[in-house]
């Protein structure tokens, strides 16, 4: 399990990051359509896709703590359980229960660049 001392660290390196490119934007969508999009809806790229119960990307940046929910993502239920960003330790010994999905930490900042573009609805 990730200490929970840790989220403040990442976030403090988040928030000293530079501003995010218009290219990062494009990879961060890449990466949330082919990872992301199995479960929540990704802007205009899958409109009647994902599960019921889990909010679209949209509605999640309608929230007022968007920012700090998409740069700890993975450690937020349920994603532990199958995602996993490289230099952290796994949460749990157990075996994902979907395909993992493995990240390089950059990724993590190219999905917020991307999330960046996106309108709150």
């Amino acid at each position: 399990m990730i200490d929970r001392r840790t989220i403040p660290a990442l976030l403090l390196l988040a928030a000293m990051a530079p501003p995010a490119a218009a290219d990062d934007a494009k990879v961060g969508q890449k990466i949330a359509e082919e990872h992301c999009s199995r479960c929540h809806v990704i802007g205009d790229y899958n409109k009647f896709g994902g599960i019921g119960s889990t909010p679209s990307f949209n509605a999640i940046k309608y929230l007022d703590d968007w920012r700090d929910r998409f740069q700890t993502f993975f450690l937020r239920r349920p994603h532990p359980a199958f995602v996993q960003v490289e230099g952290y330790p796994p949460p749990t010994d157990l075996e994902p229960y979907a395909t993992p999905v493995i990240l390089k930490p950059a990724a993590v900042t190219d999905i917020l660049a991307f999330v960046e573009t996106l309108k709150a609805r």
